[in-house]
């Protein structure tokens, strides 16, 4: 651009009182007045203008320094009678017209702006020189081949020591890959922000000291707050119940030092009041600098899912005790009856020395081992009688049989009577007890193992320990049915799962839980 302020150079300030409140017509009017001043005494200067008692390699490395910078590099006086103007090569090569073409239209470069942009790019432009205010801005130009190139402009207006307008000096560098990226990004946060939106899980997004810096729409409906309520908030301060603040503390340092975590679960306090169980996944994405910037939490709400998995196990426990009440009350009563009276049926026929009779004994022979296998299957059905002791009963009677089924070492502990009313609770903690000796036995190949049952302040505590190979690292991490099952059992009685290698080695596995008084009748 290269205008030309001789004399006139008023007359446009008289005419716009103010430059922030340009129009476009007005801002048009102060372009196409200057570009007439100018238009009328323009000569092209192949290179930057120096004043006369300059030296002349100054102006040679001025312009050897400028034709190396990949942008557009410009310049027009403003105080002289025959204005002159610069413009780097750099314009042929981004817009495709060479200096003499740029330089002998002064309204050229108002012509290529793209038409969008064109009324903004004339407000600021005739700001600058009316106000004096340096001009930023990234705008469009229309290259002669018709592409369309972003430039970002910076432009001064330099002032003699009077006041007076001497030159305008800019710079326009192409950014068209930057806003092509930065539009490819926004794009890419559209569309992130749509599935983060959209789907049914819960996103929660914190920083490195736990304040939340996203929140899906998931989390809204979940919880009832909103992302404004929650926005700068600590997760645990808004969401966590204080009985598990330190174990939520425990898991996000976990994550803020760059380990990894295991899936957990939490229950989540709504704006309500009510409670809502959630299981969560957890990630982390690391900064230029390697440490942790962001932990990115998804959950989901288990609450309905947890009651109904309850409800079907409360179901499945009656029933399971039903028959195995049915196997020992009714088949094996029958049996025991069939057993007598072949029994009888024997020795009668022995009395009367009849072969008949050693085929009655073979009979008797078969009922008895009948009657043990429902014994068998009466057990493993309802391996905990219906009584506040019957645990301990059946988990010493387990170590017994552990004994002398396997061969090993298995004792059970029992310092003080630990009283469980809740059968369901009972046959759950029986069920762990059983998959951990399995374990013990199978995989760790143990030979002395010790249950241990034990009460301290209205919380229970099984464990089992064994002195096998332990349990390692991997095999831990690992989605085994077994721990999963025993840890499954453990969540639905309110307790939690500790599973870790001894110091002296070998495993123990520890299940803690509470203790439900017994009801008084009413």
């Amino acid at each position: 651009m290269t205008l030309h302020f001789n004399k006139r150079e008023e007359s446009p300030r008289n005419a716009v009182a103010d430059a922030r409140e340009l129009g476009l017509s007005e801002a048009e009017a102060v372009l196409n007045e200057l570009a007439a001043v100018f238009s009328g005494s323009l000569k092209i200067a192949q290179s930057p203008v120096t004043r006369s008692n300059e030296e002349p390699n100054v102006e040679a490395r001025y312009r050897a320094l400028v034709e190396q910078i990949p942008a557009v590099v410009f310049m027009a006086y403003l105080d002289r009678g025959i204005s002159e103007a610069y413009v780097s090569p750099q314009i042929e090569v981004s817009l495709g017209f060479s200096q003499e073409e740029w330089l002998g239209d002064p309204v050229r470069w108002y012509r290529q702006i793209h038409p969008d942009d064109k009324q903004r790019w004339s407000v600021e432009a005739a700001e600058m020189f009316l106000s004096g205010k340096p001009l930023r801005s990234a705008y469009r130009v229309v290259a002669r081949d018709g592409r369309v190139i972003w430039f970002h402009c910076e432009a001064k207006m330099i002032r003699q020591d009077d006041g007076r307008p001497w030159f305008i000096h800019g710079v326009g560098f192409e950014i068209t890959d930057l806003k092509r990226t930065e539009e490819a990004l926004q794009e890419e946060r559209n569309v992130v922000s749509a599935i983060l939106d959209t789907v049914g899980a819960l996103v929660v997004v914190l920083d490195s000291g736990g304040h939340i810096v996203r929140f899906n729409r998931a989390c809204e409906r979940a919880s009832g707050y909103s992302i404004a309520d929650v926005l700068g908030k600590h997760m645990r301060d808004l969401f966590i119940v204080p009985e598990e603040f330190e174990r939520f503390s425990a898991i996000f340092e976990q994550l803020r030092t760059g380990q990894t975590a295991s899936d957990y679960e939490t229950h989540w306090a709504t704006r309500e009041g009510a409670r809502r169980l959630i299981s969560w996944s957890s990630t982390i994405l690391l900064g230029p600098d390697g440490t942790v910037q962001y932990v990115i939490a998804t959950g989901i709400d288990i609450t309905e899912r947890k009651r109904l998995e309850k409800i079907i196990l409360e179901i499945s426990g009656r029933e399971q005790r039903r028959i195995g009440q049915d196997l020992h009350d009714g088949l094996g009563q029958h049996l025991t009856g069939i057993a007598f009276m072949s029994k009888v049926l024997e020795q009668r026929l022995a009395e009367l020395s009849l072969p008949e009779a050693k085929d009655a004994a073979k009979v008797v022979k078969l009922v008895n081992e009948a009657i043990n296998t429902t014994r068998e299957l009466a057990r493993g059905l309802l391996p905990v009688l219906s009584s506040s002791n019957g645990l301990m009963s059946a988990l010493e009677q387990w170590a017994i049989e552990v004994g002398h089924l396997f061969k090993v070492s298995c004792h059970f502990r029992c310092d003080e009577p630990v009283l469980i009313h809740d059968d369901t609770t009972a046959n759950h903690l029986y069920h762990i007890a059983q998959e951990a000796v399995h374990n013990a036995i199978k995989h760790g190949r143990a030979r002395d193992i010790t249950i241990g049952l034990s009460s301290l302040n209205g919380e229970g505590g099984l464990i089992v320990e064994d002195d096998g190979s332990g349990i390692g690292e991997q095999r831990r991490n690992q989605t085994g049915m077994g721990l999963h099952i025993m840890a499954y059992r453990a969540r639905m009685i309110g307790g939690s799962l500790d599973v870790r290698k001894r110091a002296r080695g070998g495993t123990a596995i520890t299940c803690l839980f509470p203790l439900a008084k017994k009801e008084s009748a009413s």
